[in-house]
């Protein structure tokens, strides 16, 4: 099994220690560490049309509403008089050692939230010991990227072209591959964009932008290049007088409209040197059709609530997915993931791994590198020290599991 290389520090509760003594020289912390405070900041730093983008759900948001309400159908049952240990925190994820039970889930066009963009999320990532997948609809080349993120676990989240465009495809594993992505993590909820309101209310589409904000990995793509300049007179896609035709037809490229099928996931077996998540299952039904087309894994997700409205949350599809087929492949977790006990509560149903998304795009917003590690620091912290007051000594299941929990009676 690989090792990822452990933060310094790994035991995230320190951080609480070193904020009181800071509190005791007159140091504030300079980004609060709540997260309603950190969306309320956010909120306040971002124009209208970036915020939609990040906070905005599909339809009336009540799929993202019932991902956080699920959450709240769950309590910590706390065991006393059990020896204090600092938790071990590891946990071991597609072959390979972690230092936390977390990662970046993948969130694209970093660049409407910071200048900074890519480069400050895969640096924070990198830092902290988290981590990092990255959107094909990213603002910052594969490469780049890649770079920034330097010897940080890294995995690369496809948006799946057509097969017409299978060389795209193609094009985009090998750069991955080759720019050190361990993982190929394949959204299969996104083929089309989801009814967002507030997207629509300020006709707002960052991919039809005649500039790379969302579309870099296409117009640094070698393969699309070439194929773009060869039927534009020797121009290329990136080339100023083209990002007005060539940025809205990347974006047919990878949210072409249609489904692929479970049969095309050969095509990625056969390109892809590496394990292969599924990202966007919510039924047993579908994940065992994930174990029988040899996937190594699969994200329980409903995208955050932003492409379906009305849809089940994530947590209540997670238990019965774990029984399921927890044995064959590992099964992770997205959706609606705000704090340390909601990563207790998924890993306690069975995840073995937990996505954070919207958090660290706000914490990106705030302070670009440090809001990012700011939020994750926070997030751990939280679940290291519920942990220890919990009586819960690591985050493995023979530790963390449903004995862990409680329905919560609703009224």
């Amino acid at each position: 099994m690989s090792t990822h290389r452990r933060h310094p520090d790994p035991q995230p509760a320190h951080l609480q220690g070193s904020v009181y003594e800071a509190g005791l020289r007159g140091e504030k912390p300079s980004i609060p560490y709540s997260y309603e405070a950190w969306e309320e900041l956010a909120h306040e730093k971002l124009p209208k049309t970036s915020w939609g983008y990040i906070h905005g759900s599909a339809g009336a948001g009540t799929t993202d509403q019932a991902n956080k309400d699920a959450f709240k159908r769950w309590g910590i049952i706390p065991s006393r008089l059990i020896p204090t240990v600092r938790p071990d925190l590891t946990t071991a994820v597609l072959g390979r050692q972690l230092a936390y039970p977390i990662a970046l889930a993948p969130v694209g066009v970093h660049s409407i939230f910071h200048p900074d963009k890519e480069f400050a999320v895969a640096k924070a990532a990198e830092e902290v010991g988290v981590p990092y997948t990255m959107s094909t609809a990213s603002s910052t080349s594969i490469e780049d990227a890649a770079a920034a993120n330097s010897n940080g676990e890294r995995w690369y989240q496809l948006y799946w072209p057509q097969k017409e465009h299978d060389s795209i495809t193609k094009s985009i594993l090998k750069r991955a591959r080759a720019s050190g992505f361990t993982a190929l993590v394949v959204t299969l909820d996104t083929y089309i964009l989801g009814w967002r309101p507030c997207d629509l209310d300020t006709g707002y589409n960052p991919f039809l932008i005649a500039d790379t904000t969302g579309v870099a990995i296409g117009m640094s793509d070698p393969v699309f290049r070439e194929q773009w300049a060869a039927d534009h007179g020797g121009k290329y896609p990136d080339d100023e007088s083209q990002l007005k035709e060539s940025a809205p037809y990347w974006d047919r490229v990878v949210f072409p409209g249609v489904s692929h099928s479970w049969e095309d996931l050969k095509f990625l077996k056969e390109n892809w040197d590496g394990p292969i998540v599924l990202k966007g299952i919510q039924t047993v039904r579908d994940a065992k059709k994930a174990v029988e087309a040899g996937m190594d894994g699969i994200i329980i997700s409903n995208h955050g609530g932003r492409q379906v409205d009305g849809c089940v949350p994530s947590l209540d599809c997670l238990a019965p997915i774990v029984d399921a087929v927890g044995d064959k492949l590992d099964v992770m977790y997205d959706s609606g993931v705000r704090t340390g006990s909601d990563v207790i509560k998924a890993l306690a149903l069975g995840a073995k791994l937990v996505f954070i998304g919207r958090p660290y795009i706000y914490g990106l917003a705030i302070g670009g590198q440090e809001g990012v590690k700011h939020v994750l620091g926070a997030i751990l912290a939280d679940l290291d020290l519920t942990l220890q007051l919990s009586g819960i000594s690591s985050v493995k299941s023979q530790d963390l599991n449903r004995d862990c929990i409680q329905r919560i009676p609703t009224a």
